[in-house]
């Protein structure tokens, strides 16, 4: 991680307090964007936030209208087999999303870069009913999963901090990508001024259409919500198309390193590729790259009960 002369117990305490902690991540280390490790830290410091402002009634309708727009985009397009909210965080609005679409037998994931927001995610989705929804933490750049694998990939404001860096994110976003990859994110291009200076100000992500396109993917819509949490920045959709492509509608988490099978021993996940061990915790899995404890001989190990 870039050089931090506060603890993260100071950082919490600095959060509850009002700062905008990613901004004084990067002046600290003096970046010019959100690394991951400043958004990981940013964003697990607000753990348990989006599922309490869940209970205020005004929050809630909001959200349950913004997921509604976002399944009937989704139905517009196809009925998928499976499905991958990127950047889940506490599966609010994934929650939302699925008991809007409503389709029977549908494969459901999610990952983020915070593991305690994917463990409420974890316990959120299963009171709302959802038990079967494969979960874990992982990176936009390194996605484990394999190619082409889920008919329905989509974002909800999770490529947003991650300004300057949207084309190695779409690529990965695109190769994971059965049929459609839709982008709901700050609509910078379609907003005000205002909204601009904020996006800027804040490093927002921009210009994800003419990156899709000079990429050369399919973009086959791109508009404003009519819903979107806050004014200052207003969400808007980009849907890419991706044609002649079929993969398993029913995909494993893989190596996010060399997107080889993972083997459960131990409780915990294996590449045999990358000779490392993944953890599990609390049902789990922690699948970023720098997760792996390197252990080439931990099934030896595990199979002989040493």
């Amino acid at each position: 991680m870039e050089k931090s002369t506060t603890s993260p117990r100071e950082l919490m305490e600095l959060y509850e307090r009002g700062e905008n902690i990613s901004s004084r991540l990067r002046k600290e280390g003096a970046c010019d964007w959100n690394t991951e490790r400043i958004i990981e830290r940013s964003y697990d410091l607000q753990t348990g936030s989006y599922i309490a402002a869940m209970g205020q009634k005004e929050v809630h309708d909001l959200k349950v209208r913004y997921a509604a727009e976002i399944a009937e985009i989704i139905r517009s397009l196809c009925t998928p087999q499976s499905l991958l909210e990127v950047g889940v965080g506490e599966a609010t609005t994934l929650a939302e999303v699925l008991g809007s679409l409503q389709i029977e037998g549908l494969c459901v994931y999610g990952f983020d870069l915070s593991w305690s927001r994917a463990a409420y995610a974890k316990g959120y989705l299963e009171e709302r009913g959802f038990f079967e929804v494969a979960l874990c933490t992982g990176s936009l750049f390194q996605i484990p999963l394999p190619n082409s694998s889920v008919d329905v990939v989509y974002t909800s404001h999770s490529i947003e901090p991650n300004g300057g860096r949207e084309e190695p994110i779409l690529r990965e976003l695109y190769r994971v990508t059965g049929e459609y990859l839709v982008l709901v994110e700050p609509g910078y291009e379609l907003a005000e001024e205002e909204a601009r200076q904020r996006m800027r100000s804040h490093g927002y992500c921009r210009g994800l259409k003419e990156t899709a396109e000079r990429l050369e993917y399919e973009v086959v819509d791109q508009h404003l919500l009519s819903c979107s949490a806050n004014p200052s920045n207003p969400s808007a959709v980009t849907v890419i198309r991706k044609e002649g492509v079929s993969g398993s509608k029913t995909p494993e988490w893989v190596c996010p390193e060399f997107k080889t099978p993972l083997e459960r021993i131990g409780g915990m996940l294996f590449s045999a590729e990358a000779l490392a061990v993944y953890p599990v915790l609390a049902g789990i899995p922690c699948l970023r790259i720098e997760n792996a404890i390197v252990a080439s001989k931990y099934r030896e190990i595990s199979n002989s009960n040493i």
